[in-house]
Formats: structure tokens, sequence, C-alpha cells
């Protein structure tokens, strides 16, 4: 373990102060082009924090709606790798010319930096993972425990600049180790060297939080214990009348049925059955006993804890910027990669969420709370699964700060973004290879207060089983492999009335244009 002494960093604050004019007057040298900074949760709901509707207190995110700009309507793709393939490639299928918008920043003249959670599908090439991409990386694969693991087996390596690294080697500032600190710790660490180059910075910060386990640290799940006593049924009609409140969302769109997790392909692990059978369905919690609701207050109150706890540390991100005079230019994005998950993946129940000998998941009712108003959960491409909270804080640009958009985006829209915002240089070929053309759409117009047409169309749902195609209005979805459905999002964005049999030429159409898609992807991809 390499904690460091609080005495120690003392000295190391008074001698950054001392250092800090001479950093802002050497950052000044490079003004024009914006710095970067791409913070994603992971399995975070659409109405987890509270500038979307939340009793969570998250003031340091609420920044950055109240300082920049929401989305009311904007997708990721339903899945961790999934989303990160698309948002780091800006394709919905690539290929091994693929590039990562991360590292054409770097080629650009900027210091990249990646500290958080790395999860790619097979296609994406190597020369986009964040060891490539990037001058100094912390990274961990898929799910890692937040503490430091009491047991061996549980343990996965950490990722630092390429070389496995046991947690306990790690530096960081406060005891005891916690996994969402510690990659703040590093992210402050390497923004102050990389204000010494005078170049603009492009940081991705993608914490695990609140994925499980549900682990957190004491003194914030106390803050939250007894609160959930109410219960998922009232967490979820206070969240949606705030989100009215609040303009997140429009008083015409009605909050869905509670739901149970009927993914058929995403199965419990085999013993503590009467458990077990209890995690995926919605019950009205009026119907728990004592013990049960007790139980699922300390569930819910680990998870609002590590929610909180995120919060705090981008704060600290924050802070960083205003005490280094680099706000206004500075593009800070906020996202979740999918709906929060409803999956069974509990390990030994007689251990309670929280500390880190547990390993425990969030039930499904509490994961339609967290995706309020939407009906289903991660993997899903109903709204529930995909449809993803995101703000924009970037002051020299967005002028009417404290804003909503009702221009629906997508993850697959951010790599022509900040390219734009770069002024990075997007290669026609890559090693005697065509490079694909991006699948999105610059957002920069609509953040500058300007109209614009948005992405043809939009993708989510993880495989087939799960799809959804977007375009314009008009979304067609399926469960489990099953019928597909149709909703116009226009007049029912919480897909209450089911359209199929209403408008059945609309439906094939739009099934027509998705298949035309797919073939073209997997011709593209094929096509090395």
């Amino acid at each position: 373990m390499r904690y460091i002494d609080p005495s120690s960093l003392m000295v190391l604050t008074i001698a950054g102060m001392l250092f800090s004019c001479s950093v802002e007057h050497k950052n000044a040298q490079d003004e024009t082009r914006p710095n970067i900074i791409l913070i994603m949760a992971d399995d975070l709901g659409f109405s987890d924090i509270s500038s979307f509707g939340s009793e969570i207190p998250t003031p340091n995110i609420d920044r950055l709606a109240e300082e920049g700009i929401r989305f009311r309507q904007f997708y990721n793709m339903s899945k961790c790798e999934t989303t990160r393939s698309v948002l780091f490639t800006g394709h919905y299928q690539g290929n091994s010319a693929s590039q990562s918008i991360v590292g054409l920043a770097r080629n650009a003249g900027y210091t990249t930096l990646h500290f958080g959670k790395e999860h790619f599908q097979d296609w994406v090439p190597a020369h986009c993972y964040a060891t490539e991409t990037n001058e100094k990386s912390l990274t961990f694969w898929a799910t890692t425990q937040y503490f430091v693991p009491t047991e061996d087996e549980l343990d996965k390596p950490f990722i630092l600049d390429g070389v496995e690294t046991d947690p306990k080697d790690l530096d960081y500032e406060t005891e005891p180790f916690f996994k969402t600190d510690v990659f703040t710790d590093y992210a402050i660490r390497y923004l102050d060297k990389a204000l010494e180059k005078g170049n603009p910075f492009f940081l991705t910060l993608p914490y695990h939080a609140p994925h499980y386990p549900l682990q957190a640290r004491e003194e914030d799940i106390a803050r939250f214990r007894g609160k959930y006593l109410i219960g998922w049924d009232s967490v979820r009609q206070k969240r949606y009348e705030k989100m009215i409140e609040l303009g997140v969302l429009d008083a015409s769109y009605p909050l869905t049925e509670p739901s149970s997790n009927i993914n058929r392909f995403r199965g419990h692990p085999k013993d503590n059955d009467d458990i077990r059978a209890k995690i995926p369905l919605y019950r009205p919690w009026n119907e728990l006993s004592e013990d049960e609701k007790d139980a699922l207050d300390l569930e819910m109150a680990v998870y609002a804890a590590m929610v909180y706890r995120m919060d705090l540390n981008i704060g600290r991100v924050l802070d960083f910027l205003d005490e280094r005079g680099i706000a206004e230019n500075t593009i800070v994005m906020f996202l979740s990669d999918n709906g929060a998950c409803p999956y069974d993946s509990n390990r030994n129940f007689d251990i309670p969420p929280g500390g880190a000998d547990s390993y425990r998941t969030q039930t499904a009712a509490w994961s339609n709370a967290s995706n309020t108003p939407f009906r289903f959960f991660k993997q899903y491409g109903h709204e529930g699964g995909t449809h993803t909270p995101f703000l924009i804080r970037w002051p020299a640009v967005i002028k009417n700060a404290g804003t909503f958009t009702d221009h629906p985006g997508h993850v697959v829209d951010i790599f022509p973004t900040l390219l734009d915002a770069t002024g990075a240089t997007y290669p026609m070929s890559y090693e005697g290879k065509e490079v694909l053309p991006l699948d999105g759409r610059s957002l920069l117009p609509v953040l500058q207060g300007k109209e614009a047409d948005p992405s043809e169309f939009f993708i989510s749902g993880h495989t087939e089983r799960f799809r959804m195609f977007r375009k314009g209005d008009w979304k067609i979805v399926r469960t489990n492999g099953e019928a597909w459905e149709l909703y116009n999002l226009k007049d029912d964005l919480t897909e209450i009335t089911n359209l199929i049999e209403q408008y059945p030429e609309i439906a094939k159409d739009l099934l027509d244009h998705y298949d035309e898609v797919k073939e073209r992807h997997k011709n593209r991809a094929e096509g090395e």
C-alpha cells in the first residue's frame, strides 16, 4: 500500500500553489483549443443525479447543469463495452482501421490522460486502447471491487501505463483505498503535470460507480441509511414529480408501471434460490416484511453513497479547473454508459452490502426507480436501458447556460463533436486501409445555440435480442428477440402505447432501413 501521508500532501499543496501562477501563464499560450474532460458513470440510471430528479445530492454534477446545457434525449448503447466502443471510435461497428478520438487528439498536440474503467468489444483495435492513446493511464477491465479486495480470487489487476499493478501499490491520498477517490487522485496529479507543457489536455475519467459490487465508505452510507425506508414506489413517484418540476420531463409523459426484469438471457448463479427468486421482481413496497425493508434500505443507501462519492470527486476536478483559471475554455461532459443494472451477480448473502468483504448488486425494483420514468434496464433497448443524463459545460461557447435542449443525440455523436472542438484531423487511411466514415454528427452547433439536424438514425440495445432503432420520432424495439414494438417518442417518450398494429407500414419501413444499415455495417467491418 502506498498511502500518501497528509503532512506530505501539505508540502505538495503549498508547492503547487506557488507553482500555479507559472502554470496559468504557460497554459495561456494555447487558449484557442479547449481542454476536454469526459466523465462517464457506470450503470447510473437516468434519474440518479439531483439535476435529473434524484434525492441523492449531487451538487457538483448539478454545477454542470447550471453552467452548461442538459440534453433531455440522449442515448448510450445500453451496455458497458458497446457504449465505450461506439463513443471512442465513432462507429456502431468498426474494423481494424477504426481510430480513437483520444488518439487523434494526442496526434493534434493534446496531452491525453485516462483514469478509470476500460471495456471494449472485440472488434475495437488495440491502437484505440488507453495505453496506446494516452500519455498516462490507470485502468481496469470490466468489473473490480472498490476497496482493496480481501479475497485474492476476487481481485483483478489495475493497469498502470500498460503494466499490471496491484492496487496496494498505487499512490492514493485517503485511507482506506477506495477506487473512485484513487482515480481522481491520479487525475488531479497528472492534470497539474499536463499544464506544465502548455498544451491543452484531454482527460477521460470513466468512474466505475455505481456499478456493482455495492461498496462505499462507511460515512457515506450513514448519510443515507434509513432514507429509503419509504420504498421504491415512493422514490419513483417523488423523482417523477421532481423531473417535471425541474423541466427534465414534460408532464404529458406519464410515469410507467413498475418493471420486473424479464431478460431471459441473464440468469442467476446457482444457490440461495428463495432469495434469488425475488431479486428480478417488482413487488409493492407495502407487501414487504420489516426485515426486508431494512435490508433493501441498506442496499439503496450504499448505492446512493456511491453516487454521492462520485459527485464529491467530480467536485475536486471542477475545483482544480477553477483554481487554475482554466474552466472557461474547458469542455466537461458527463453521461452514463447505460441504465441502472437489475442483474443478480450477488455473492455471499450472509454479508450485507457496503464493505470490502461484500459483493452485492442492486435489486431490480431499485434499478427501476433509478431509471425513472422509464421501463426496463441496462441491456434493454427501451428508454430505461438506453436513455442517459447528458450534460455539457463549456463557458466559452455555451452562452445559454442552465437550459435544456430537445435535440436528440447519441454517444456516436461525441466523436465528431470533439473532432470539431479540438481541430484534430480524421485520417483517410490507416496502415494502408481505408478509415470508415463516422456514423454520428457533431453537436457543436447545438452548443453554439444554432439549429442542427440530428443523426439520421440511432441504434442501441444489447445484441439483436434487445435492439432498438430510432429514426426521427419513431422507434422500433424488441425484448428477448420477440416481436418488434413501435413507439412515437414525440408523443410517447415513456413508451406506454405500442403502435405496431396501428402503423405496420411505419414499422416495416424502419425495420427495412435497419436491416440495410446492419448489412452495411457487417460488410464494411468484414471488408478488411
